[in-house]
Formats: structure tokens, sequence, C-alpha cells
């Protein structure tokens, strides 16, 4: 996402881009005494995380994680909040959620898998993720979409009919000189969004306003300079908004281009205007 996640919640309008990976749910029904099997696998096919739970009332039966299975748990239960007839069955369910990145990665894997348990279970994704794991939602909206879009929500109405969705064209003419950089420096959202909330921001919809406006010029950007500038004022909005240093400062203090700060600020990835080094990803083999 070209905005920071922060001041999404705000109502600024966002850029954001589905990116090729991600993680699929399969579910299958099987007879197993009303009790539900879950298990996840990496981008090699090793499952790392296993669990069955009651299908009564979503009791942890057996985990090989406790805190992720208590994560699960709150999930399903959330999905029954919204539709009373989820997994009210007398047999039972197997699930498989493959990932086909390195789950070091980050690049929402709760969003994903929030959407994926969302649409099993015929509930609103935007309202399960307000019940569980909050967050703007822009990771959500781009879950199943098509292509780029740009996110809106007002923040004086609930999840589920606040957010605003509409598919954009953004394929820029310099896009071979966009990378992708794995900083490994994983950030919770949840964390990040109580640090934001607990500043003082003074006129937040003066920056509101700043970073809508630069997201609409981003949209119209045709050379790599303007697109850098662009991306510069971001930057230094949020810095500033948040009181935190970019990443640029922290990481590439001498690089020459442009380091934009992806999703929670200074988290898993970077997008960066030119290569900083050989470990870059491409823009062509991230983006959908």
């Amino acid at each position: 996402m070209l905005t920071g996640e922060y001041v999404v919640l705000d109502g600024a309008l966002s850029l954001a881009v589905p990116v090729k990976y991600g993680q699929h749910l399969a579910v299958e029904t099987v007879s197993s005494g009303g009790r539900l099997h879950w298990i996840s696998k990496d981008n090699e096919g090793n499952c790392w995380f296993s669990a069955e739970f009651s299908l009564f009332d979503f009791t942890i039966i057996q985990s090989s994680d406790k805190l992720i299975a208590e994560r699960l748990y709150q999930l399903l239960n959330a999905c029954r909040n919204l539709n009373s007839e989820f997994c009210k069955t007398e047999e039972g369910y197997f699930l498989e959620m493959k990932a086909n990145f390195p789950l070091s990665w980050g690049i929402g894997s709760s969003s994903t898998l929030i959407a994926a348990l969302a649409k099993w279970a015929g509930v609103n994704s935007f309202q399960l993720s307000a019940l569980t794991f909050g967050g703007s939602g822009y990771d959500l909206a781009c879950a199943y979409s098509p292509g780029p879009i740009v996110y809106q929500i007002d923040p004086k109405l609930p999840a589920g009919v606040r957010e605003k969705i509409n598919m954009v064209s953004f394929n820029p003419p310099f896009k071979d000189e966009l990378f992708f950089y794995y900083l490994g420096n994983k950030q919770d959202s949840r964390e990040g969004i109580k640090h934001y909330k607990s500043l003082d921001t003074g006129n937040i919809s003066w920056l509101v306003d700043q970073v809508t406006q630069i997201t609409n010029e981003v949209l119209l950007s045709s050379d790599l300079s303007s697109f850098e500038d662009l991306l510069l004022q971001h930057e230094r909005l949020i810095s500033d908004g948040l009181g935190l240093p970019r990443a640029q400062d922290l990481f590439f203090p001498n690089f020459k281009g442009v380091i934009k700060s992806l999703g929670a600020w200074g988290g898993d990835f970077v997008l960066s205007t030119r290569p900083i080094n050989e470990g870059g990803i491409p823009y062509s083999e991230m983006v959908d």
C-alpha cells in the first residue's frame, strides 16, 4: 500500500496494489464427530501448525501452538456471531491453509486468513476484521481484487458500510525501476495502531487531506522523478505524524533514490525507486 496504514484509519485515500503472493483455504466435509481439523502449510508444503476444535463452541481440543489456536478460536467465534448457522453440523471439517510465500514475509497473512474465513462462513470480511484483528481494512479490500484499487473509509461509520473501493489503472511506465525489499523487521499492525491512537495528532483533517492529494497525484505520475517527489512528501508527512524516523534514514541513509515504507511503519517490506542491492524483488515479480 502506498499510503500509511494508520492515516487511512482517519479517512485518507490510499492506493493499494494486490500482489501475486497469498494464501488459499481448502475446506473438506468429513465424518469427524463435530470437530474441525485445521492444518497450515508453508510455501514448501511443510505443515507448520495444526489444531483441532469442537464445532459446538470452537473449544480448542489440541494444537501445536496455543497462541495461534486462540486467534483462530477468536475468528471462528466471530464468524458464528455474524452468521448463527456457521459450522452448525453433526459432521466435521478438514481445513488446509497453504501459503505461496515465505511465512516470514508477512505481506497480509492475517488479512488473507480473515478474507478466506469470511468467504467460507458467508460473512462480511470487514465486520469480521473489526470484531477480531482490527485495522483499516485496505488489505482485505485487496484480497480478492483483480487489480489496483483506491480505498477510503468513513471513520464515523461502522465496518462493513464505511468502506469505499474503486478500481483504478496503475501501471507506471517506470515500473522497471521499482523494487521491493524485505527488511526482516516484522511489525504487529495492531501494536502500531495502538501507538498511532496514543499520539496527539493535532489537526488530523489536514494530514488526511494532504495524503489524499498525494495519492491522487501518484495515480497521474508519468515519470520517476515526480513519483519520487510524491513518495518523499508522503514519507515526511507520516514520519512527522507518527514521530518516528523513516526507514530510509534508519537503514539506507546514503541511498540516492526514495524508499517508501509499506503497511505498518518500518515493517516487513519497503518499496524503493531504483535498486538498492541485489536482494530486491522487481515490481513485476511481486505485483499481480
